[in-house]
């Protein structure tokens, strides 16, 4: 904090966390905003179906993931493409190559699905 008490702003270098992330599927936190985290992670390979009590933002940052969804067509997103996967909805993210993907979740939110 400064000596007025005001918080140091600091900035993230996104591509600089993509070089520093090399292990799919381990998401790490880049900032929290309220009651909200910003998390990054690699995504190559399938994850495993699962669902959350609360809304999950995807923004792909480099590459391309197909969201797959239970009963529902799959959500493709590349590079600079977002969607919300609502609460209690059954997915599971995969990608192809790898793909480093931002997430935008509230803090309580267990990344690692259940």
């Amino acid at each position: 904090m400064d000596p007025q008490g005001i918080p140091q702003i600091s900035k993230v270098d996104i591509e600089a966390k993509c070089d520093e992330i090399d292990e799919p599927w381990s998401p790490v936190d880049l900032a929290t905003v309220n009651d909200q985290v910003v998390r990054m992670a690699l995504f190559h390979g399938e994850y495993h179906w699962h669902r959350h009590e609360e809304d999950e933002l995807f923004y792909v940052y480099k590459g391309e993931v197909t969201i797959r969804i239970k009963g529902y067509p799959d959500v493709v997103l590349g590079t600079g493409e977002m969607a919300v996967v609502p609460r209690k909805v059954e997915h599971r993210p995969d990608s192809v190559g790898p793909s480093y993907v931002l997430m935008f979740e509230p803090l309580q939110l267990k990344s690692k699905g259940d």
